[in-house]
């Protein structure tokens, strides 16, 4: 499993991919391949949150 930081455009499309990948393979959770689509996904989530903020609406 290889893990790395995502912080650019390129890390974030190579990581979508690897999750592509894993998710087509449908993974049992605890296996080495379940555990790489777990870690994957919450640091693109991270990523995705701080490259793609969405602003809450403003209250009237």
């Amino acid at each position: 499993m290889e893990i790395y930081s995502i912080r650019t455009e390129a890390d974030y499309k190579k990581a979508l991919k690897v999750v592509s990948r894993l998710m087509e393979s449908d993974p049992d959770i605890g296996t080495p391949e379940g555990d790489h689509l777990d870690v994957l996904t919450t640091l693109i989530q991270v990523y995705e949150a701080k490259a793609f903020p969405i602003d809450l609406p403003y209250p009237h």
